[in-house]
């Protein structure tokens, strides 16, 4: 079993930033994919960034020169840095992990949630 846990969600003003970090944890043999997804009440939900083992990272259009994804595969943390925050980032983001269990097991892991919240 795999266990995502998901830190530095808050409510920060526009212009603001934030940090957002998910550890996983638990019968790990390797992470591939990690990454953050958001979604707004009655909106499916989206990917915001994405990263692979190899290091290639993907962006939200929505989010490009804003957001920096970015791990710590020594820890199977993954985080996400958020500056020039606006209004419309406001939402529940979670944490995504892919990744291989002892005896080739493929697992696909999601956090929690974590509330963040962009006002004056």
């Amino acid at each position: 079993q795999v266990q995502l846990v998901e830190s530095g969600g808050g409510l920060v003003q526009p212009g603001g930033s934030l940090r957002l970090s998910c550890e996983a944890s638990g019968n790990i043999l390797r992470v591939s994919t990690m990454g953050w997804y958001r979604q707004a009440p009655g909106k499916q939900r989206e990917s915001v960034a994405t990263t692979t083992s190899g290091g290639r990272t993907n962006y939200a259009d929505s989010v490009k020169g804003r957001f920096t994804i970015s791990r710590d595969n020594a820890k199977n943390t993954v985080y996400l840095e958020m500056n020039s925050l606006k209004p419309e980032d406001t939402t529940v983001y979670y944490c995504y992990v892919q990744g291989l269990q002892p005896g080739l097991r493929r697992f696909d892991s999601w956090g929690q949630g974590t509330q963040v919240t962009v006002s004056s």
